[in-house]
């Protein structure tokens, strides 16, 4: 059972990036409730979105309107797209997998390995 993200790197501010995290090994992987956050260097992990079972969303207020949470259940991958970047979004990207939705990382108890986004000009 493994989460992986891919799709990071580095983009100018204004430019945009799509997030992908594959989940394997699940039974029934689209009853899980999946999240993304982000920890950038000398700050604490912090909930951007996530999506659930049903296709409900929630996203952090500094992500509002930019970002883009969605699923493909066929393929058992979660999507995030992310428009109008900003440095302060410069940091590592994880993916997570829960039974109950928020954005509260201790819900989640697995983990992908994490993408780096950089957002600078």
């Amino acid at each position: 059972v493994q989460l992986v993200e891919s799709g990071g790197g580095l983009v100018q501010p204004g430019g945009s990036l799509r997030l992908s995290c594959a989940a394997s090994g699940f039974v029934d992987g689209d009853s899980y409730v999946i999240g993304w956050f982000r920890q950038a260097p000398g700050k604490e992990r912090e909930g951007v979105s996530c999506i659930s079972r049903a296709g409900s969303t929630d996203y952090a207020d500094s992500v509002k309107g930019r970002f883009t949470i969605s699923r493909d259940n066929a393929k058992n991958t979660v999507y995030l797209q992310m428009n109008s970047l900003k440095p302060e979004d410069t940091a590592v990207y994880y993916c997570a997998a829960a039974l109950s939705s928020g954005l509260w990382s201790i819900l989640y108890d697995l983990w992908g390995q994490g993408t780096q986004v950089t957002v600078s000009s």
